[in-house]
């Protein structure tokens, strides 16, 4: 029996985390900021929120009442409430900025030099500072000044065009893939400009992170591949242009499992176990570039054989038979599964709407040097007297600051407003 107590983690235990010591200023909104700096909190950065008097937009998305997304992607992180139309506001910022390592914002190119608040202006308090502009399309271009949320740029990076089947509509992800995939883009870039700043030239500079780059980026050799031969990728549905058999297998008790036969042995491997080992030598399934020509026929005897078995008869048959096989899970299957619950891939943080909190783990995982969830997502505001009180603001000033609305939320905030 395997000893999953090595597995085991505490996702509040560790020390001060890695990245103790840096301090960020994310003045970004949705999805891929509120990531890159997730990550970045995880392993011990001072993550301060600086968020609109309604709060960051991520607060807005509940569910059953409970903003699950802005209390999973705001842990590990502060709350600054400031009216950012007010040059009051614009100040407290610039009075941060000397002491902040990675400023992160993903206001439409322009919006921050009208603030007053450009690249120039940062790095002039900060020479050292790095600056992480989120936008969707860059922050120069034709496109630069659309709107880039992320649903557009999931359909013009071409991703769209090549998920689906060939007699179906394009189909956009279900979830925030290109704003997700540029967060943690933003994260490994944040680590590289900073490593430069701290050791080698010791200078500031300006990260430009659309959503745009990071995702075509994943597609692989799509514009090669297009000038090699001319033709367009084509939607294939879950089957592969590179091998066969590769697909989503409809199980007899209306589950799916996916199966690969990506190399030579795994294919034949699988015919031998299905008992049909004479079509290894079949014109039509001898090699991969065979397979991949008649890939619906050798789906069609491979879906029968499935269809035959539910899907934990499935993965535990082609298991035994040492091929490439997996359930295809939903959400209630992954909470019980025994290799999420062993190696503690979901962590369950206490929460005072929920009782306890599911949300991922502390992704990657060192065993050194490991990060974990100190703190949970603040309350609008939640933070403002003690950063406002580190750059000189007093009783006075703070109350006059609050009673002018400069300054919004805080200790005294309404209930409700933590999400």
């Amino acid at each position: 029996m395997t000893d999953t107590t090595l597995h085991k983690r505490d996702y509040r235990a560790g020390d001060r985390g890695t990245l103790d010591g840096v301090r960020i200023l994310d003045l970004s909104r949705l999805f891929a900021g509120n990531v890159c700096t997730q990550v970045l909190g995880d392993f011990g950065a001072e993550v301060i929120k600086v968020e609109p008097p309604e709060g960051d937009t991520l607060r807005a998305w509940k569910t059953e009442g409970v903003s699950t997304h802005w209390k999973i992607y705001a842990r590990n992180k502060k709350s600054l409430c400031l009216d950012l139309r007010s040059p009051r506001a614009t100040d407290i910022l610039k009075a941060l900025v000397p002491s902040v390592h990675l400023l992160v914002e993903s206001f439409r190119p322009g919006v921050l030099e009208k603030m007053g608040l450009g690249p120039e202006t940062l790095l002039k308090l900060n020479p050292k500072l790095v600056i992480m502009r989120v936008s969707g399309w860059g922050q120069d271009g034709p496109y630069s000044q659309r709107p880039g949320f992320g649903t557009v740029i999931e359909g013009i990076s071409g991703f769209a065009a090549i998920n689906g089947f060939p007699d179906r509509e394009p189909v956009l992800p279900p979830m925030y893939l290109a704003d997700g995939i540029a967060g943690l883009y933003g994260a490994t870039a944040a680590m590289i400009a900073l490593r430069e700043a701290e050791v080698r030239g010791g200078r500031g500079q300006v990260i430009d992170l659309p959503l745009l780059d990071p995702l075509f980026g994943i597609l692989g050799p799509q514009a090669a591949n297009y000038r090699l031969t001319g033709k367009v990728k084509p939607r294939t549905g879950s089957r592969s242009t590179n091998s066969a058999p590769r697909n989503a297998y409809r199980c007899k008790d209306g589950r799916y499992v996916s199966l690969s036969g990506s190399t030579q042995k795994m294919a034949e491997r699988l015919l031998h176990s299905i008992g049909r080992p004479e079509l290894i030598e079949d014109a039509r399934f001898r090699t991969n570039a065979d397979r991949v020509k008649n890939a619906e026929e050798l789906d069609a005897i491979i879906g029968r054989f499935i269809a035959e078995r539910t899907q934990v008869e499935n993965v535990a048959f082609f298991e035994a038979a040492e091929v490439t096989i997996g359930p295809i899970y939903d959400t209630e299957q992954i909470l019980a599964d025994p290799h999420f619950i062993a190696r503690e891939v979901i962590a369950d943080y206490p929460d005072p709407d929920m009782g306890s909190l599911p949300m991922h783990h502390v992704v990657p995982r060192l065993d050194g040097t490991p990060g974990c969830i100190r703190t949970p997502a603040p309350a609008l505001g939640e933070h403002n007297r003690e950063l406002l009180t580190e750059i000189g603001i007093d009783d006075a000033a703070y109350a006059e600051l609050v009673a002018s609305g400069v300054v919004r939320g805080g200790p005294a905030a309404k209930a409700g407003q933590a999400g």
